[in-house]
């Protein structure tokens, strides 16, 4: 099984014939995602990779049955595409735009939450069930998605999009399959955090552990180590934080997290204490990851 996108999920991209857009697109089709449709104004009418454009999510709607969509058009932009999903019944939003002005993306949040529906990013590259369907430009090329996922039982997540890549690749070559990996996204405020979706791997039977990738800043790891010190937890959680070359380095911004480290919170150090207190294994070296994975889910299998 999955979380949030499978096999027959129908696929809509806002913003498709951008030159980003239109590619991850066919690489998308090449996997068998199923892309239903596009939406770029101006241009309804015409087609790409022989997909129909639309000029309105409304106008796609009406002739396509969209699960999800993936947003990528200009940040000013964005508030009034999400908006725009949102008011035509689309639950699952993939922003792959990033930049944009943090005013609207809280706005774009509420929207979302007042509508029951979910966000992934922005600065997202997607969602990949392997062997399932792509929702976003996660892997690549086809050919590179193959090399790097493989179907199996352990849900990725990760802020940095090419790093779900390499820990997915590392997993592979181990023999160990993937479920679902999500790239949660960089941007300073996004959709869904790791603790948003643990949920949704706890109810996936055959999700049997969960890997997850941090970086500097923020406070998502610290309020997942406490979700996990108060609730029983079914699957293990091994994770690896990124960064710590920036520990002591307070008030000093650091990569695509966009988040300002102040005093321990959100630092590297602190990140790693409160989740091995909370029981969550912490790789020291990203390449230890697959070796804990393997006797995390062999030991619950016991």
């Amino acid at each position: 099984m999955s979380i949030l996108v499978k096999a027959d999920t129908q696929i809509l991209v806002q913003g498709i014939t951008g030159r980003e857009a239109a590619t991850f697109t066919r690489e998308s089709l090449d996997y068998g995602a199923k892309i239903v449709a596009g939406v770029t104004p101006g241009k309804g009418g015409m087609t790409l990779h022989q997909l129909p454009v639309y000029d309105s999510v409304a106008e796609a709607v009406q002739q396509h049955r969209c699960d999800a969509t993936v947003i990528s058009v200009p940040a000013p932009f964005v508030l009034d595409a999400v908006l725009e999903a949102l008011f035509n019944g689309i639950k699952l939003l993939v922003i792959v735009t990033e930049r944009i002005p943090r005013r609207d993306v809280v706005m774009l949040l509420e929207a979302a939450a007042a509508h029951d529906a979910r966000v992934i990013g922005p600065n997202s590259l997607g969602i990949i069930s392997p062997g399932q369907t792509r929702v976003g430009m996660a892997g690549g090329a086809v050919d590179a998605i193959h090399r790097a996922y493989m179907p199996g039982c352990v849900g990725v997540v990760s802020r940095s999009g090419g790093m779900m890549t390499e820990i997915a690749s590392m997993l592979t070559q181990k023999g160990i399959g993937q479920s679902t990996c999500v790239s949660i996204g960089g941007d300073p405020i996004v959709g869904s955090t790791m603790l948003d979706l643990l949920p949704l791997y706890e109810d996936d039977p055959d999700t049997k552990a969960i890997v997850m990738y941090a970086e500097p800043g923020g406070s998502a790891e610290e309020c997942l180590a406490e979700y996990v010190m108060a609730h029983s937890i079914r699957i293990p959680i091994i994770a690896f934080v990124a960064g710590r070359f920036t520990d002591g380095m307070q008030g000093i911004r650091f990569g695509h997290a966009g988040t300002i480290v102040e005093g321990d919170k959100g630092s590297p150090a602190g990140k790693i204490r409160v989740l091995r207190e909370s029981g969550v294994l912490v790789a020291d070296k990203l390449s230890q990851v697959p070796e804990l994975v393997k006797a995390a889910v062999e030991s619950r299998e016991v």
